[in-house]
């Protein structure tokens, strides 16, 4: 059995919505926590179309300081972008050091939409895995940490999403042909798909495979993903009080600050 034919799809608990506010909140505290120790994030977000790549993003980065993360969307590439390195456009939006960045898609579209659409030749997407593997073994050995969402919806589900969009006259935009062209091609999908998780698992960048037809069962299983991995041996106390912060908290406001 496949790891796509033997996901489960759990429904949410009750309290998903405290669950996903206490969420949003350690991610605040773990941005933070990064930002003092210099640690990179770089999460991959991968999935089905309408699987709800866009609002688990929306909700991952609903508390978090702007200042310290980018959300890169990738499409199609450019006229400039195809004359590169095909990694190019990639490289050039990794995480700065303390900060995160998030792919809403990623390089793996290169062995998934590239390979089955006909967009790159045999040779370059099965030369792809190998290149992604290194090009993620080289980015953790600088201290990134690296977390890969794969968000699986069944056809069904997918099929509703669909009809909901297209019933509502503002999320219309979402849709377009290559939606309904990569429908019809769905079991050549989910072959591309196995074999990507096959090939690119890791010990520095593992796979998160996660049932996504409950939208809030998928997002609080993204961000605990996400909240596992960056803060994985982390300092999680609160910054240190400075001294001259208290010290003119104390003269100006009549304010005694305390170590939390």
């Amino acid at each position: 059995m496949s790891r796509l034919d033997s996901l489960a799809h759990p429904k949410p608990p009750e309290d998903h919505e405290a669950r996903l506010r206490a969420l949003q909140l350690r991610l605040y505290a773990l941005q933070i926590a990064c930002r003092r120790a210099g640690r990179a994030g770089l999460i991959l977000v991968e999935g089905w179309d309408a699987a709800g790549k866009g609002g688990l993003i929306k909700r991952l980065t609903a508390e978090l300081d702007p200042r310290f993360f980018q959300v890169v969307p990738i499409a199609a590439p450019s006229a400039q972008e195809k004359a590169e390195h095909w990694l190019q456009r990639f490289w050039r939006r990794l995480p700065a050091t303390g900060t995160w960045t998030i792919f809403d898609r990623t390089w793996y579209g290169r062995v998934l939409v590239e390979r089955v659409e006909g967009f790159a030749s045999e040779a370059e997407w099965r030369r792809a895995y190998g290149e992604i593997v290194e090009t993620e073994r080289m980015i953790a050995a600088t201290g990134t940490v690296i977390v890969k969402l794969f968000l699986h919806i069944s056809q069904k589900e997918q099929d509703e999403r669909f009809r909901e969009r297209l019933e509502n006259p503002w999320k219309r935009w979402k849709m377009g042909p290559e939606d309904f062209r990569n429908r019809r091609q769905r079991r050549a999908y989910e072959a591309a798909i196995e074999e990507m998780l096959e090939r690119t698992e890791s010990p520095f960048a593992p796979w998160h495979l996660i049932g996504a037809n409950s939208k809030a069962h998928a997002r609080i299983a993204g961000l605990t993903a996400i909240a596992e991995r960056l803060g994985h041996g982390l300092d999680l106390s609160p910054p240190p009080l400075a001294p001259d912060l208290a010290a003119l908290a104390e003269a100006d406001l009549g304010v005694r600050l305390q170590e939390a």
